[in-house]
């Protein structure tokens, strides 16, 4: 039942004022059975006897959901001051939740376990994976959520009372996008005013870049993260091949080698990205050419990437109306140390496998295409979209993902592959990659969110990267 934060009478739980540093309580979940048993009898007292919302019994199919949440407030002396629930709206869980059945004791109504709770249940669900957060309050109490951050929905009327749906903010998504892509253009607005520079017009934003004169040569370069190289070195080291071969590949473009730029404090490090290169390079069929190597300076890898193909796809070849399509191998795993960032399944495949997973997008021939980087399924659907000239609508049930990780995490995390495209032709799939429409290109700007009640969430409000449309001269 779709329920909500039935609230309780005393306004002064609701107010938002901080919690005293010695408040006398701590939230956490409830896991032992006398804990919720002491919930449920507040909440029995609260909503069965005082406010007379239910007959009998509050107890619901949520209360039996094994998924289910509930968060209490527990006093100096083991005493149960208060508690609430979250719980998935669906199954299988899309990171849609709700809250509900939020409750204070009489003895605990000034003390700020309200809003305590209140907070407890917002940061809960942002730290486990949940992008829609909402709370059906009566609407006496609206104004209060309001001044802790909620945001109104709409209003409605349950069991008799007036109630206001509202939702709790999450900026997931728009926070990874502000962070590795939003600083592009006006870092790169020295490049500008130079004859060719950032490529041609109608690349621009694109994974890689057509060489001028080469006829058919598309270069592409990728730098990881120095951390990431310091601490899983061969992990980075594979990594450095697969996302710039993933870039030639949104391109429609047959990679014919690889160029490395390797710094390292040890010769002992060093081998060790050197070997993740190798590895790589080895596992997709194509060599290292040459490069820099550098011993006795803080770690840092880049890799160059060099390709062909007679009509490279771009990224800014959709328009308004147009579907969007994700094609990703959802097998694998999270890389260990690394969990609900990066995906790892291209380390597992064979060399069959992995050249098939990059010759897809050539073969789909769409009209739009680029691989999904850094800022993830939604952040690069995002820059698709920019480059495109449109917003970008994502179906959040209809995008495919692994079992093993929460939609939060997929939508923000780096897949190992994965690609989105516009139109194009399906293609067979290796075992384990799964292509699905999952949304569509929408006049504007920004990336947007649609859930199964049809309701429409911003997660990105404008543009990812600022460098605006690609244009075809």
């Amino acid at each position: 039942m779709y329920d909500g934060f039935e609230t309780y009478g005393a306004m002064a739980l609701l107010a938002g004022e901080p919690v005293p540093d010695r408040a006398g309580f701590l939230i956490q979940r409830a896991e032992s059975g006398a804990a919720l048993a002491a919930y449920r009898r507040l909440r029995h007292e609260e909503f069965v006897e005082r406010q007379q919302l239910f007959a009998g019994t509050d107890h619901d199919d949520v209360d039996d959901d094994v998924r289910t949440v509930v968060l209490v407030a527990v006093g100096a002396d083991r005493e149960v001051l208060g508690g609430v629930r979250l719980s998935p709206m669906q199954s299988p869980d899309i990171g849609w939740w709700v809250g509900g059945r939020l409750t204070v004791s009489a003895r605990a109504r000034n003390s700020g376990v309200g809003p305590a709770l209140i907070r407890a249940a917002c940061a809960y669900a942002e730290s486990h994976g949940v992008l829609r957060f909402d709370a059906n309050v009566q609407s006496r109490h609206a104004h209060a959520f309001a001044r802790l951050g909620w945001e109104t929905l709409d209003t409605n009327i349950f069991r008799g009372v007036r109630h206001t749906r509202m939702q709790w903010p999450i900026g997931r998504i728009r926070r990874l996008a502000h962070s590795t892509k939003a600083m592009l253009a006006p870092v790169l607005e020295p490049f500008r005013g130079m004859p060719g520079g950032l490529g041609p017009s109608e690349f621009r934003g694109d994974d890689g870049v057509p060489v001028p004169g080469s006829h058919g040569m598309i270069a592409a370069c990728d730098a990881i993260i120095p951390s990431m190289v310091e601490r899983d070195p061969e992990w980075a080291g594979w990594c450095s091949v697969l996302v710039n071969l993933n870039d030639l590949a949104a391109m429609g473009a047959a990679p014919t080698g690889l160029l490395d730029a390797i710094g390292a404090p040890t010769t002992s490090h060093l081998t060790r990205i050197v070997r993740g290169i190798a590895r790589a390079a080895e596992a997709w069929g194509v060599p290292v050419l040459g490069g820099h190597t550098q011993v006795g300076v803080p770690a840092s890898l880049a890799v160059t990437a060099l390709g062909f193909t007679n009509s490279p796809i771009r990224s800014g070849g959709g328009r308004p109306g147009d579907r969007l399509r994700l094609t990703a191998d959802v097998s694998g795993r999270w890389r260990p140390g690394h969990s609900g960032r990066q995906w790892d399944s291209t380390s597992l495949r064979s060399t069959e496998d992995l050249r098939a997973m990059n010759s897809l997008v050539a073969r789909m021939q769409p009209a739009a295409a680029k691989d999904v980087s850094m800022a993830g399924i939604a952040g690069t659907a995002g820059m698709l979209a920019e480059a495109s000239g449109t917003g970008v609508v994502l179906d959040v049930a209809s995008v495919p993902r692994p079992a093993a990780a929460d939609m939060a995490s997929w939508l923000t995390c780096f897949p190992g592959f994965g690609m989105l495209t516009v139109a194009g032709e399906p293609q067979p799939l290796p075992d384990g990659v799964t292509s699905a429409e999952c949304g569509e290109l929408v006049p504007g700007a920004g990336v947007h969110l649609r859930w199964p009640d049809g309701l429409v969430t911003t997660a990105v409000p404008s543009s990812v990267t600022g460098l605006g449309a690609a244009r075809v001269s």
